[in-house]
């Protein structure tokens, strides 16, 4: 039988990751199963520099943590090697492009499990949508190019209307 301190620790270690995911709002089940030290390091590189907390987790200690929340349904995907990327708030949908991303490059070799977004849990066809959605500065930059447009149509209106009321005038 485990000892106390080592329950505890578990405990601990358990309510530590809740609460990481509880103050997401993405991130994605990974399958690492046979990822050489080289690879490894480089996606935890790209993903720390993203603000995305990785790391590998017992299925039995990540269940525990996501049992009672809006996520338990990944509970599904929990089997085998597994590693969650949990992506900050600022960009929730990083950890699905840079997973994606390096699934894509490994050509199957890695697997993306599942994920979620906001509460809702994503099979892998939702993590690689949302994972191909331009990130918050992309979406921003089109809002802005669609708004510019919209405003410079409506101010050759009123100039078109001022012209004409000024030809009537004449």
């Amino acid at each position: 039988m485990a000892s106390e301190k080592i329950l505890a620790g578990k405990k601990s270690y358990v309510e530590g990751v809740k609460e990481i995911l509880d103050a997401s709002m993405g991130g994605v089940v990974f399958n690492y199963k046979g990822i050489t030290v080289e690879e490894d390091t480089k996606l935890r590189k790209e993903l720390r520099e993203a603000g995305v907390h990785y790391e590998v987790i017992k299925n039995t200690m990540l269940k525990i943590a996501i049992r009672g929340t809006a996520i338990e349904g990944l509970s599904d995907v929990l089997s085998g090697s597994t590693a969650v990327a949990i992506a900050n708030n600022e960009d929730p949908l990083a950890a699905a492009r840079i997973l994606n991303k390096f699934c894509e490059a490994s050509k199957g070799k890695y697997e993306i499990k599942g994920g979620y977004l906001d509460g809702e849990v994503l099979d892998v066809e939702g993590v690689k949508k949302i994972a191909n959605l331009p990130n918050r500065d992309g979406l921003l930059s089109m809002l802005l190019s669609a708004l510019q447009g919209n405003l410079s149509g409506l101010a050759r209106v009123i100039n078109a209307v001022k012209e004409q009321k000024e030809g009537e005038a004449a």
